[in-house]
């Protein structure tokens, strides 16, 4: 059973007056969260999509405050799309977890050093600030062109207010059978894998070159990817070099990392200069 209350947390009217947003299209905007209670209704959104909507496993902490909760939120800045909508209450829809290098090497490092080794990527000398993205999630109803477009012109708006030189982080292929999706990690694997600097290795190595090149329809492939791993390729992401299980998410992983310079202008350009529809 799906908990919609739970997943859009309302958030009290006055607590938004004073909240700047980035961008706005009708009676969506977007921002950087400011509020514990924003925060909160973000792990609320992720509570319902990764675990009633997606199967992932709550700890019992997370199960009794219905919040996908751990130690790296309160050290990241919390990317939120919300709704206005007619009740007067507004509510987050769409979210992204952001930490920056700085912020990084100041506390735990990134989350992504669970799954992978970081060294050639943290070495490679990118001429700006590295950014992690995670615990990306939108309400069911709310995955529309026009929700996904906020989010974008959010991080294109954040890239450029914080010297981003590179994006990475850990995209997922749903069910923790590798061989399940062995066609599309193949096709990431053969297509499009980052160059040595910039290819982090999965601390458990599980391979994802399972299919020989040519052995298996690369069109089915690329059709099967998530929809998330295909916007991240369509603005240049690379991957890692190996799949992670990840048996509390109830997902196979990738590293994808993606070069801001090498964005498609057309994405970046509009995502972050167009023209907010009121």
């Amino acid at each position: 059973m799906l908990h919609q209350s739970h997943a859009l947390t309302a958030i009290a009217p006055h607590l938004l007056d004073a909240a700047p947003h980035m961008h706005r299209s009708g009676q969506l905007d977007v921002r950087i969260a400011r509020s514990e209670e924003e925060i909160a209704a973000a792990q609320a959104l992720r509570y319902h999509i990764f675990y009633d909507e997606m199967g992932a496993r709550p700890t019992l902490a997370m199960q009794a405050a219905r919040r996908d909760i751990d130690d790296y939120d309160s050290i990241c800045d919390h990317l939120l799309v919300i709704d206005h909508g007619e009740s007067g209450r507004p509510q987050v829809v769409g979210t992204y977890r952001m930490l920056r290098q700085s912020v990084a090497e100041q506390h735990r490092g990134f989350y992504s050093s669970g799954e992978y080794d970081l060294a050639p990527l943290l070495t490679a000398g990118t001429g700006g600030q590295l950014l992690e993205l995670g615990r990306s999630c939108v309400a069911a109803e709310h995955r529309t062109p026009t929700t996904i477009s906020l989010l974008w012109r959010g991080i294109a708006t954040y890239l450029a207010a914080h010297g981003i030189s590179h994006m990475f982080g850990c995209a997922s292929l749903h069910g923790t059978n590798p061989d399940a999706h062995a066609a599309e990690l193949s096709y990431l694997f053969h297509h499009h894998l980052a160059p040595e600097p910039l290819r982090a290795r999965a601390l458990i190595d599980v391979p994802m070159d399972r299919l020989a090149p040519g052995s298996y329809d690369v069109k089915a492939a690329q059709r099967a990817l998530p929809p998330l791993i295909k916007g991240y390729l369509r603005v240049g992401a690379m991957v890692g070099d190996g799949a992670f299980v990840d048996t509390q998410f109830n997902t196979v992983d990738v590293f994808v990392v993606m070069p801001v310079g090498g964005i498609t202008r057309r994405y970046l350009d509009r995502f972050a200069t167009a023209n907010d529809a009121v």
